[in-house]
């Protein structure tokens, strides 16, 4: 490798590559330790290769210390740390709010609404493939997930994503508040099923934890994104919860748009910012919403 000789199928590989290569060693103690391959080694890396560490433990020749090569579980874990620490969030904490809320009326029955809690997933994990750690706090939904910087935590309340916020919101660098969190619950939920036969029943409804207004309030240094979903004055109505809440920028998104809204696998949202400039995106996936979203976070 360091002299260019090709005489393997290895080797050809190797110096056709126009790729960064990681190089893992795996030789003998006595071997690895020789001046002539630790000179080879250093002369890879000016190269531009990155040279792995060794592993240090048994070898082939009933010698132990340093020679083993890295397990695979160890060289995926080095590749991911080395591409992770040139992301833009590497280092950041992403809080992230999703899915709907279930307010109970009776042991089986709830008050909730039509969120899939596709957006807030499709949020995290964008968050996490630029490098960021993220708390992902989520309403009942069947999004599945599968990334280790992603940390879920389930809720079923507003109250319970009240808590669950103010546990995690202090440390946070980014929060993002896309969970549709129902804005009323049952002020005294009944302790067994309601039957029909009881005829007529009333609700008394009373407001839930403002779960965004906390966050408002409470801001530090964080950059904080709201979610409006409107039906009517859409605009107008995302401006003023934008100033209410004390966020940093809020992004709209609209019943009235086909293909936009809960469920879907599609959205089309507006980014608007403190100064009131107004960013508008065409209907695409929810997936590509998130990107963007973060693109504008970024640029901020």
């Amino acid at each position: 490798m360091v002299n260019g000789r090709c005489n393997n199928l290895l080797l050809a590989v190797y110096l056709s590559a126009k790729c960064k290569t990681f190089i893992a060693p795996s030789m003998d103690l006595d071997m690895y330790d020789h001046p002539s391959n630790q000179k080879n080694l250093k002369k890879l890396k000016t190269y531009g290769n990155i040279i792995m560490p060794v592993g240090k433990g048994q070898l082939a020749s009933g010698l132990y210390g340093n020679g083993r090569m890295l397990e695979p579980n160890q060289i995926i874990s080095f590749l991911i740390n080395h591409y992770k620490s040139n992301l833009p969030l590497t280092g950041k904490n992403v809080l992230i709010t999703s899915g709907p809320t279930y307010e109970q009326i009776d042991p089986v029955r709830f008050i909730g609404n039509n969120s899939s809690g596709k957006m807030g997933f499709a949020l995290a994990e964008v968050a996490a493939s630029q490098g960021a750690n993220v708390i992902l706090i989520t309403g009942p939904t069947n999004e599945k997930i599968h990334n280790s910087l992603i940390k879920i935590h389930p809720v079923l309340s507003a109250d319970n994503m009240y808590e669950a916020v103010k546990k995690h919101y202090a440390d946070c660098d980014i929060a993002i508040a896309s969970a549709a969190v129902s804005d009323f619950r049952v002020k005294s939920p009944a302790k067994k099923k309601i039957k029909k036969f009881e005829g007529k029943r009333s609700l008394e409804l009373v407001p839930t934890k403002d779960v965004l207004a906390y966050m408002g309030r409470n801001k530090k240094n964080q950059f904080l994104v709201g979610f409006a979903l409107e039906t009517d004055n859409e605009l107008e109505n995302a401006k003023i919860k934008l100033k209410e809440k004390n966020l940093n920028a809020i992004v709209l998104n609209s019943l009235s748009d086909k293909g936009a809204g809960f469920s879907s696998n599609t959205n089309k949202i507006s980014y608007i910012k403190m100064n009131d400039s107004v960013k508008k995106f065409p209907l695409q996936s929810k997936l590509d919403c998130a990107k963007n979203i973060f693109e504008q976070i970024l640029s901020s």
